[in-house]
């Protein structure tokens, strides 16, 4: 009998009414039981039969997954009952049970591990008898009483029965329950299983999800502890690893209407790029599963990643092998037991009527009928010799669990053995230390075994009571002559961290290039994702345009101000510096014009120099000439220091003699224009000649006007000195491979202008003395030549402005405006330097003879218009 423990006593009282009812009414209903005697008695449950239909308990015989299973019980059994150095002196006995693949029916079962507890705790013998009928009383054998029990196979069972079976302390040991919420020492305390829970499971599906590069998959579940805690783990180690998001968690109802299937296909298709399905579901469900696809036309769509429910099981893919091409299904790790198969078929209907389901199984297995089977037959079905022979006459394959059912009961003989070494030491057999036996004492040994199980591997189990987790991965891949054989293969292996041969797979389309499982695709170089609200693995791409470029996967930034974008805008790399250089072919004509200019210049002033005291060069005269002509070189001269490379000298030299050139011969012109304005003006009223006529007083004037440009450009570079600078918003264009940094010196288009603007102040004020002078006699020779200059230069610059301005937005805009504007100061000294003494030095070269004073033919014209001072403006021959 059981210690009463009086911590649990008040809540077992009040069940004990209930319980002895049930187990009753159970003993009465079962339909039988596969019985061992032992000293100890183990219980084991098994699915023997499917779920019934239409009210019955029970449905068709599961071949594998119940007979397979429970014939793995009784040969561990056998192997450890026959073993000396295991238990000795003690034989294990077991009770075996059909649970029908549904829990209450289970619970009704295992409610008969418990009568002998019952019995004690109830109402002595009374409870022994039973008086059918009303008749006397017909006493009953006395219960086993059972010390562990082994089982059972799906969760939902499990966990119906763990719930009683810890009211009195008997352990359990399933080969096959997986729910992680087993796993909970406060509720099932009394629980292990041999098999890893569904949480190693879940993580390493997530594991298998990563490893292919899919971040958006549904998931589908059959409603019940396995399927919706299975999918639960996975949603739940997904989101504790990121990188995973669910589009969508199906549940399959446990009794699905019509078209149901078809309802869930379509709700899977409602996330069409969420191909991955991770499947902890039934085998019929899986089944249906695949067929909806195949009938939505799907095939090949899914990328089916299925549980250990899946594995590598025929059943759920028979006859849909096209839709279940690709999946990656996942199994505890296993091993065939040699022994059990040669142990499984040499069984026949003579040496194995300990079980009494065998009978149904062989008429299963070899589709025959034993004669007075009481099942109503045709007469097609043959019958039954007794003669078959399993594997002979009917193919035979392990199921996967028979290798966990043999550790399980490898597991309570071991704890049972280290437990009688400890509490009956030198004793053989039983002592009664362990008569009865205490079932949280046997918990603990139970706990703290370490052996190599059936197939090689440790078995053990932690502080829940879960044995480690250890997967085989396999595919369903289509068979193809030259690749293999098609149908499971083993494709990786998972424990504690995944193993997988990705090469080894295959999948439809390209075999050999893994389709995509994803919300959204990766954005490529130079672009950020933009993520949708609420969906983590959901984005769109934008790209970082303009100077941004990708800081990160989800952030773009400006490049600094001196740098620019790669190409694919990845990162940011200097801007090209530019300048015009003296081989860049905007350089050329300015240049050549210059040169041109200047020997231009040079020869107009050697000449004037050689003839300098000619009538033409005096009449000319001579003194502002020469610094006409000096302002001319250095208008000239500048082109250079325009193309030079911008430096602190060279933009020194640039303020300095931009202006000064223009300004010294804007000057001397002016200066000479107001003179002969003043002479002609003062000559209609008297012969007396104006003041300030004469050369010295001309220089002043021309020197003075000069003074102005040289004293502001002198103060611009005291208050601002020159140097040069890198402008890199000149030419930051919209695209930015043109951009580029302009090397120049520190001055602005408005800056230039201004340094040109009291130059064009003295052209304008020579222009109006151009035009007063119009109407001077033909013997003030200059005064024509000078006018028409002057109008020709206004043109010219008229011309510039557009250009230099218009050309602000350019990429060229650094060449275009030195170009315009060199050529402009070129083309104004060209007009001056070709109208006023391109003529006098042609003459004074080629025509010497007229290069000589010319007398006056007439008084008159002297007597009605004062003569000039000697020596100049006077009649040049001509």
């Amino acid at each position: 009998m059981a210690r009463p423990r009086s911590a649990r006593a008040p809540p077992l009282v009040a069940l004990l009414p209930p319980l002895v009812a049930l187990a009753q009414a159970g003993v009465a209903g079962a339909a039988g039981s596969v019985r061992l005697a032992g000293g100890l008695t183990l219980g084991g449950l098994f699915p023997v039969h499917a779920r019934g239909a239409a009210g019955r308990a029970c449905g068709p015989l599961k071949k594998e997954q119940g007979v397979h299973r429970l014939e793995a019980m009784l040969y561990a059994l056998d192997r450890v009952n026959a073993d000396p150095e295991l238990l000795p002196g003690v034989r294990l006995g077991a009770r075996l049970l059909d649970t029908c693949s549904r829990d209450t029916y289970a619970l009704e079962q295992a409610l008969s591990f418990v009568q002998a507890l019952i019995r004690g705790r109830g109402d002595g013998d009374e409870a022994a008898a039973r008086c059918p009928g009303g008749g006397p009383p017909l006493l009953a054998a006395p219960p086993e009483r059972v010390v562990a029990v082994v089982g059972a196979s799906a969760s939902s069972v499990s966990i119906m029965v763990a719930n009683v079976l810890r009211l009195f302390a008997i352990p359990q040991i399933s080969y096959a329950s997986t729910a992680p919420e087993l796993s909970d020492s406060t509720r099932y305390d009394f629980f292990s299983r041999v098999v890893p829970p569904d949480s190693y499971q879940a993580q390493a599906m997530v594991d298998i999800v990563r490893a292919l590069g899919w971040n958006y998959v549904s998931t589908l579940a059959s409603e019940g502890n396995y399927g919706e805690s299975g999918v639960e783990a996975f949603v739940q180690i997904s989101r504790e690893a990121g990188g995973v998001c669910i589009a969508q968690s199906i549940k399959i109802p446990r009794e699905p209407k019509p078209g149901e299937f078809s309802k869930v296909i379509r709700r899977l298709m409602e996330t069409p790029n969420a191909r991955g399905i991770i499947i902890f579901a039934n085998e019929d469900d899986i089944r249906r599963v695949l067929e909806a696809a195949r009938q939505a036309n799907l095939t090949g769509h899914f990328l089916w990643v299925g549980s250990d429910s899946w594995g590598a099981k025929v059943s759920p893919v028979l006859n849909l092998e096209d839709v279940a091409v690709g999946a990656i299904t996942i199994l505890p790790k296993r091993a065939s037991i040699d022994g059990f198969d040669q142990y499984f078929m040499s069984r026949s209907l003579e040496n194995n009527r300990r079980n009494i389901w065998f009978a149904e199984f062989w008429e299963e297995n070899f589709n025959c009928k034993l004669t007075g089977s009481g099942t109503p037959s045709d007469d097609s079905t043959r019958k039954c010799t007794g003669e078959e022979r399993i594997g002979r006459d009917s193919t035979y394959e392990q199921e996967g669990k028979v290798q966990f059912v043999i550790d399980a009961v490898y597991a309570i003989a071991h704890a049972l053995h280290s437990m009688q070494q400890d509490l009956c030491p030198g004793h053989t057999g039983l002592c009664p230390a362990m008569e009865p036996t205490d079932g949280r004492t046997l918990l603990q040994y139970i706990r703290a075994v370490r052996f190599n199980g059936s197939a090689g591997t440790p078995v053990m189990f932690n502080e829940n009571g879960d044995a480690p987790g250890r997967y085989d991965i396999f595919q369903y891949q289509a068979a193809n002559g030259s690749a293999g054989s098609g149908g499971y293969q083993t494709v990786g292996q998972w424990a504690e961290d995944l193993r997988l041969d990705v090469e080894a797979l295959q999948w439809s389309g390209d075999p050999h290039e893994v389709p995509q499982s994803q919300c959204s695709l990766p954005c490529g170089p130079g672009e950020r994702k933009k993520m949708v609200k609420g969906v983590p693995c959901c984005w769109h791409c934008e790209a970082c345009d303009g100077y941004r470029f990708q800081v990160d996967e989800f952030t773009c930034e400006a490049c600094p101000r001196d740098m620019r974008p790669t190409r694919n805008h990845t990162g940011c790399r200097p801007t090209p510096v530019v300048t015009l250089t003296w081989s860049s072919p905007w350089a050329a004509p300015p240049l050549l014009l210059a040169v041109l200019g200047i020997v231009a210049t040079t020869t107009v002033v050697a000449t004037f120099m050689r003839h300098n005291n000619t009538p033409i060069v005096r009449a000319s005269g001579r003194e502002l000439s020469y610094v006409l002509l000096t302002g001319i070189f250095l208008i000239y001269a500048i082109t250079f220091l325009m193309v030079a490379e911008p430096g602190a000298a060279v933009c020194a030299a640039r303020r300095l003699l931009l202006g000064l050139g223009t300004t010294l011969s804007y000057s001397a012109l002016l200066t000479k224009t107001n003179r002969i304005y003043r002479i002609f003006e003062q000559g209609k009223r008297s012969v007396t000649p104006p003041p300030f006529i004469s050369p010295t007083s001309q220089l002043v004037i021309t020197f003075s006007l000069t003074l102005v440009q040289v004293v502001g450009v002198i103060a611009w570079l005291g208050a601002q000195p020159p140097h040069s600078v890198i402008d890199y918003e000149e030419q930051r264009t919209v695209d930015p491979e043109q951009a580029r940094g302009v090397l120049k010196c520190d001055m602005s288009d408005l800056s230039l202008i201004g340094c040109l603007g009291y130059s064009f102040l003295l052209m304008v004020t020579c222009t109006v003395y151009a035009i007063k002078a119009r109407g001077v006699p033909e013997t003030f020779n200059e005064a024509k030549p000078i006018g028409f200059t002057m109008y020709t230069t206004c043109i010219v610059w008229l011309a510039f402005v557009p250009i230099f301005f218009g050309t602000a937005q350019s990429a060229e805009k650094i060449y275009i405006q030195t170009t315009t504007l060199t050529v402009s100061l070129s083309l104004s000294a060209s007009v001056s330097l070709g109208m006023l003494y391109v003529p006098k030095t042609y003459v004074i070269l080629f025509h010497p003879e007229q290069n000589v004073q010319k007398r006056k033919r007439s008084l008159k014209t002297t007597s009605t218009v004062a003569a000039p001072p000697k020596g100049e403006d006077a009649e040049a021959p001509k």
